[in-house]
């Protein structure tokens, strides 16, 4: 269970709130379950709105700089406004969904170094927001997602790191502002070749799947043969052998780049 706590703007003596996430773990398209506890101060306080969101830190490229920034992704609203009496407790529950292209923050136990996703949470009072602190949330992988990490894993891939870029991938169903990549260290048999990225694009009914190996930064080079993309469907990926096909690609290219 998790929580943050925020004074409303009216200084001393204003109302405090809680926000309390009854399950921290989720998947991509799942839901977060969760209340809000606002507790009156000294003063009765009118509540203008109230909404709880899903935040990502992200690294934004500008010119020669680089730097990290936190996106907001999704919002809801919880209720109108309403008049918080002095020393009155007023909670909220809510369920917020998780939208599909959520970025994947644990695989196998392991949290992927890199991400930072939580939910924050928003009230309006008195003419001013105040914002709480990050709740994390700890997203797992679809199936489907979890099948092709897990062929890298049988391939002898290592994970080195994640992070999450603001931009798009062309030819992809992309909406959110940003999207992942998951980079691993390749194993011996591979050598020669420095590393592979793998993003995951989702929606309710399928994904689509961006490899790159030998990638120059921030540029996806579809015209090389180092990238490649392809869809899979979230309820029939158990139809390919996932190992069989990642090795094929890996070998074709290195072979054709004489890495190994």
């Amino acid at each position: 269970m998790g929580f943050r706590k925020l004074l409303a703007s009216l200084g001393s003596g204003g109302a405090e709130v809680e926000t309390v996430l009854f399950e921290e773990n989720v998947v991509p398209g799942g839901v977060v379950q969760g209340e809000v506890r606002i507790q009156g101060g000294a003063v009765d306080q009118q509540i203008e709105g109230l909404s709880v969101g899903l935040q990502a830190r992200v690294e934004v490229e500008s010119g020669d700089q680089e730097y990290k920034q936190n996106i907001e992704f999704y919002r809801v609203s919880l209720g109108g406004a309403f008049l918080l009496h002095e020393g009155a407790t007023h909670v909220v529950p809510f369920g917020l969904e998780i939208p599909w292209e959520t970025p994947i923050t644990t695989f196998a136990g392991q949290h992927l170094r890199g991400m930072n996703v939580g939910v924050t949470t928003e009230l309006q009072i008195a003419r001013a927001v105040d914002s709480s602190d990050l709740d994390p949330v700890t997203v797992h992988p679809l199936p489907a997602q979890e099948a092709i990490l897990d062929a890298f894993g049988r391939l002898g891939f290592r994970f080195k790191t994640a992070d999450l870029e603001r931009g798009s991938i062309r030819g992809t169903r992309q909406r959110l502002p940003f999207y992942q990549e998951i980079e691993f260290y390749p194993p011996q048999q591979y050598r020669g070749l420095n590393q592979v990225e793998l993003s995951f694009v989702a929606d309710d009914r399928e994904m689509d799947v961006v490899l790159e190996m030998d990638k120059k930064d921030g540029l996806f080079t579809e015209g090389s043969d180092s990238f490649r993309a392809f869809r899979v469907g979230l309820h029939d990926f158990g139809d390919t052998d996932w190992d069989a096909y990642l090795h094929q690609w890996i070998s074709e290219v290195g072979s054709r780049r004489s890495w190994f």
